[in-house]
C-alpha cells in the first residue's frame, strides 16, 4: 500500500510539474521580452531609423550622360530600391541567409530549434538561427555588447524591432532596406556602393556569380573579402550557389557550370582621390557647402551633403571628361621628358638660368619649406631656423609622384620641394556656350599629389589670348574690318601721357618692323605692333569695361601693357570670356550644376544664367574671323596641317614672359576649350620659345581632346561653319578681294 501510495504521489508531482517544465522556457523567453520592451533592459535604438531608413545616404554627383561621377558621404551608401535588384541577387540571399523568408513573420521558430538542436548536440552547422529581419535589426545598434549577457538582452531587443520591422514594412522592403544598409568593406556600404566598388555595376546587372559572392560576403565580409581572401571568397561563393540549387533557384547543371569560375573583380576604390572629375568634386564640394547654407537661410530647411542623401545633377559629360583628363596626362607626361632633356647638364635647373644659387635659396626653397604642411607641424614645437633647415635636409622615408607610378624612396624633405619643382601641370575646361554648361573639368595632372586647381584657382599671365579683347574693343568702337591695315612700327606710351615711370614701346617677338599688317594678320602672327596701335586707340579702360562684360572679374591693370596680356586672370573666367565670341556676342556666366533634388527626387532648386549682350552679331562675327584665322595661318594652324581638323575652328594661342605660361582657348561653333599648361613656380621653365610657347604646351592638349570628341557621335559637336549674321556684315570679311589700302580715316 505504501508502494501504491509513493506511485500515486509521484504520479501527481510529475503531473503537475511536467507543464511548468514545458512552459518555463516559454515563461522565461515571454518575461525577457518584456523586459526587453518595457525599457527595463535600456533603451531600444532610435525609430527614427526605423520609420526613415534611408537616413545617413551619401550624395550622389550625376553627369549629363547620367553617370555617378562619385559622391559625398560619411557612409558611401546610397538607397536602391526592391526593383532595381538583380532578381539573381534576392534569391541568392533568400537561399542563403533565410529559407523561409517569406514564410515567416520576423522570427522562425523552426530555424530556431535547429539552432537549440545544434547547441544540446554540439553541431556547429546546422545553420544559424536569424532571419534577414533579425540581421536587419541588429544593424540597429550602434554599439557591440560588451559582454555575453548584453548580447542576450540585445538579442531579444532584436526580436522585437523585427516584429515591429515586419509590421511595417513589405517583404520586399525588407530586402532593400537590407542590402541597402549592410556593409560589404572597402566603403562599399550597401549594395549600390558594392556593386559600383567591387564589379564596376549596378545592382541591377549584377550577373549569377557576382551576385553570390556578394551575397557570400554577408556571412562575414572580413572573412570573405575577395581582396585580401579570394579563395575563402571563392568557396563561400560556391556555397551561396550550391544554397540556390538546394531551394530550387537555380539548376544544377548551371550551378556546375559556375563553381569552377574564378571570381573575376573590376575593383574601383572609393576615394575622392580616385575616379573621374576629382579637381572638379572638389569645386563641387565648396559650392554644395555654400548652397546649403544659403538654402538654410532662404527656406529654413537643412541639408548635410554628407548623410542625406541628395543627387546633384552636373553639366559634366563624363565622356568628354575622361577625353580631357587623358589628353592633360598624355600630353604633359611627353612634355615633361622633353622638359628633362632641356635641362640636363645645366647649372642651377630648372629655374631661370639669370637666377644665382642664393636667390633660389631665398627666393623659392624657403617659401616652399614654409608652405608645406611639414613645416607647419614642426613650427608648433618652436624651434631654431637653424633647427629647422637641419629637418628639412634629413633624408627621411616618402612616397613621391612619378608618371610611371609612385615611388617608395628616401630623400630629404628639401630635395622633395626641388623634385616637385620640376613637375610641368596643366589645367583645361571646356563649356557649352549657349548654356554656359561646363561639359569637362581637369584642376592638375593628379589629385592627390598636386591639390591646387588650375582652372579656377590659378591665376597666371595670359599672354596673347587677352589680345582679342583689345581687338574686339576697337571693332566694337570703330567697327574695323578684318582687312583694316597696322603700319607695323613700334608704338611709343609716352611716360608723361599715360602716367608711367619711363615710356612704355612694345616689341614684336622677333624683333622685326617695316610694311603694315591686316588686323587678320596682326592677330594670327600675334604682332604686339598691332596690339599696341589698337590699345592705344580705344585706351585700356574700355578694354577692360569689354572683358568685364565678358566675365573676367580678376584685377586688370589699366596699362598700356594690358595689351599683351600682363594680367593675371584664371583659366575659368579666359575660357568664360571666349564662350562670348562663340555665342554670337552673348554672354552667359559658366556653371556646373543643373539642379539639385532631395532623396525622395523632389527638386529642391534648378539652375541656369541668362545671357547677356556684349557685342553686336555682326561685330562678333568680325573678331570670330580675325580667329579663325589663328588656325587657318597663324599659331592654331597646327590645328590643320597635324590633328587634319577641316572643320571651323577659331581660337588663340598665348605664351608669357620668359615662357612660363603656355595657353591655348579654342572653340567651335557649340564647344568652347580653354587649356593652360606651366610649371607651379614660374622661375621654372623653358628656356626659348621652340618648346615654351603656346602652341608647344597647350594646343597639342586641345587638339587631342576635341579629336576624341569629334568621333563621338553622341555628343553631336557642330562641324559647320559659324553662323552669319541674319542682318549682314558691312565690312570686308575677304582680305584677298580688298584691292585698297584700308586705312583709319575710312567709314564703315
Amino acid at each position: 500500500m505504501t508502494v501504491k501510495n509513493n506511485f500515486i504521489l509521484t504520479k501527481k508531482i510529475v503531473l503537475y510539474f511536467l507543464p511548468v517544465f514545458f512552459l518555463s522556457p516559454v515563461l522565461i523567453i515571454g518575461g525577457c521580452l518584456f523586459l526587453a520592451g518595457s525599457g527595463v533592459w535600456g533603451p531600444l535604438p532610435d525609430f527614427k531609423q526605423l520609420e526613415n531608413p534611408e537616413t545617413n545616404l551619401a550624395t550622389e554627383i550625376i553627369s549629363s550622360d547620367n553617370k555617378i561621377l562619385g559622391s559625398f558621404f560619411y557612409e558611401n551608401r546610397t538607397h536602391v530600391n526592391y526593383d532595381n535588384l538583380s532578381v539573381d541577387l534576392i534569391n541568392a540571399l533568400v537561399a542563403t541567409e533565410d529559407e523561409r523568408f517569406f514564410k515567416h513573420s520576423g522570427i522562425d521558430f523552426i530555424a530556431l530549434v535547429r539552432v537549440l538542436r545544434g547547441v544540446l548536440t554540439g553541431n556547429k552547422n546546422l545553420g544559424g538561427g536569424s532571419t534577414i529581419t533579425q540581421q536587419l535589426a541588429k544593424m540597429f545598434f550602434s554599439k557591440r555588447p560588451s559582454s555575453k549577457l548584453d548580447r542576450i538582452k540585445q538579442k531579444f531587443k532584436e526580436w522585437i524591432i523585427a516584429t515591429r520591422i515586419e509590421r511595417q514594412y513589405s517583404k520586399q522592403e525588407i530586402i532593400a532596406m537590407y542590402l541597402n544598409r549592410f556593409d560589404f568593406l572597402n566603403l562599399a556600404v550597401g549594395i549600390k556602393s558594392a556593386a559600383s566598388i567591387y564589379f564596376n555595376t549596378t545592382p541591377k546587372d549584377l550577373t549569377l556569380e557576382q551576385s553570390a559572392t556578394l551575397i557570400g560576403m554577408a556571412k562575414n565580409p572580413s572573412l570573405y573579402n575577395p581582396l585580401k581572401r579570394l579563395e575563402k571568397t571563392t568557396n563561400r561563393r560556391n556555397i551561396v550557389l550550391n544554397q540556390m540549387v538546394k531551394n530550387k533557384y537555380l539548376d544544377k547543371d548551371v550551378r556546375d557550370s559556375l563553381v569552377s569560375m574564378p571570381i573575376v573583380l573590376n575593383y574601383k576604390k572609393a576615394d575622392h582621390n580616385e575616379g573621374i572629375a576629382t579637381y572638379f568634386r572638389e569645386r563641387l564640394r565648396a559650392f554644395m557647402t555654400d548652397w546649403s547654407k544659403k538654402y538654410d537661410e532662404k527656406t529654413g530647411e537643412k541639408y548635410n551633403i554628407y548623410k542625406d542623401g541628395l543627387k546633384i545633377y552636373t553639366t559634366i559629360d563624363s565622356e568628354m571628361q575622361e577625353y580631357a583628363e587623358n589628353s592633360v596626362k598624355e600630353h604633359i607626361k611627353n612634355l615633361q621628358n622633353k622638359f628633362y632633356a632641356h635641362w640636363e647638364g645645366v647649372e642651377n635647373a630648372p629655374y631661370d638660368t639669370s637666377w644665382r644659387v642664393g636667390q633660389i635659396d631665398t627666393l623659392i626653397l624657403l617659401p616652399a619649406i614654409k608652405r608645406s604642411e611639414r613645416y607647419r607641424k614642426i613650427k608648433k614645437n618652436k624651434i631654431s631656423n637653424e633647427k629647422l633647415l637641419e629637418l628639412f635636409n634629413t633624408p627621411v622615408a616618402m612616397n613621391v609622384f612619378s608618371w610611371d607610378g609612385s615611388i617608395d624612396t628616401i630623400m630629404s624633405p628639401l630635395d622633395s620641394i626641388r623634385y616637385y619643382n620640376y613637375f610641368l601641370h596643366s589645367g583645361l575646361i571646356s563649356i557649352e556656350p549657349a548654356t554656359g554648361h561646363i561639359k569637362a573639368w581637369v584642376g592638375g595632372i593628379n589629385h592627390e599629389q598636386f591639390k591646387y586647381d588650375h582652372v579656377a584657382e590659378g591665376k597666371r599671365q595670359v599672354g596673347s589670348t587677352f589680345k582679342p579683347f583689345v581687338y574686339a574693343t576697337a571693332i566694337d568702337q570703330f567697327k574695323y574690318s578684318p582687312c583694316f591695315k597696322v603700319p607695323n612700327i613700334q608704338v611709343i606710351f609716352e611716360k608723361e601721357k599715360w602716367g608711367l615711370d619711363k615710356d612704355y614701346i612694345p616689341e614684336n617677338a622677333n624683333k622685326k618692323y617695316g610694311g603694315e599688317f591686316s588686323l587678320v594678320e596682326g592677330l594670327a602672327k600675334s604682332k604686339n605692333t598691332v596690339s599696341a596701335y589698337l590699345m592705344k586707340r580705344v585706351r585700356p579702360k574700355k578694354v577692360i569695361n569689354l572683358a568685364r562684360k565678358m566675365g573676367i572679374t580678376s584685377y586688370l591693370p589699366s596699362v598700356p601693357s594690358l595689351c599683351l596680356g600682363t594680367a593675371e586672370v584664371s583659366l575659368l573666367e579666359m575660357t568664360g570670356a571666349y564662350s562670348t565670341f562663340a555665342n554670337q556676342g552673348m554672354y552667359v556666366k559658366p556653371h556646373f550644376v543643373s539642379r539639385i533634388e532631395d532623396k525622395n527626387g523632389v527638386v529642391l532648386e534648378s539652375f541656369s544664367n541668362d545671357e547677356i549682350e556684349v557685342l553686336s552679331e555682326e561685330k562678333n562675327y568680325i573678331i570670330v574671323k580675325l580667329l579663325e584665322g589663328v588656325v587657318n595661318q597663324g599659331s592654331g594652324g597646327r590645328l590643320r596641317w597635324y590633328y587634319g581638323f577641316r572643320n571651323a575652328i577659331a581660337g588663340k594661342t598665348g605664351t608669357t614672359q620668359n615662357h612660363s605660361d603656355g595657353w591655348f582657348v579654342g572653340f567651335v561653333p557649340n564647344l568652347v576649350t580653354g587649356v593652360w599648361t606651366g610649371a607651379d613656380n614660374r622661375a621654372v621653365r623653358f628656356r626659348d620659345l621652340r618648346l615654351g610657347q603656346g602652341a608647344e604646351m597647350a594646343l597639342p592638349i586641345w587638339g587631342d581632346y576635341m579629336n576624341q570628341v569629334f568621333q563621338n557621335n553622341r555628343i553631336s559637336i557642330a562641324d559647320k561653319k559659324f553662323p552669319f549674321p541674319e542682318s549682314g556684315v558691312s565690312v570686308l570679311l575677304n582680305c584677298d578681294d580688298n584691292k585698297k589700302v584700308i586705312n583709319e580715316d575710312d567709314e564703315f
